[in-house]
């Protein structure tokens, strides 16, 4: 499994009691300056507001309950986005926090 799951892929979260659709990767929390592999929204609610937002890290994925749409533009976007992680890994020269996290 790649590092980054596409966009409309459902999981569920390790100690996660409801399933959350990924609507966007490599996120920064301006309030902590951390940046999160991924972001989500209840599934099949969808987006409702920030207090039912999600980030967080590949790490914290227990089950990928649907994988979703991957064609050759998401291959080339995917090349790009783990090329700007490994960038910002090597500035931070530190692992990014683990903690999912809502935005507030």
């Amino acid at each position: 499994m790649d590092k980054y799951l596409p966009i409309g892929t459902v999981v569920l979260l390790h100690e996660g009691e409801k399933t959350i659709m990924i609507y966007g990767r490599m996120q920064h929390h301006g309030e902590t300056n951390t940046v999160y592999d991924y972001v989500a929204c209840l599934y099949p609610e969808g987006n409702i507001d920030n207090e039912y937002t999600y980030l967080f890290n590949h790490d914290q994925i227990s089950e990928v309950v649907f994988l979703g749409h991957i064609n050759e533009e998401e291959e080339e976007f995917l090349a790009l986005l783990e090329e700007e992680g490994r960038r910002l890994s090597d500035e931070a020269g530190s692992p990014k926090d683990d903690a999912s996290s809502h935005f507030e």
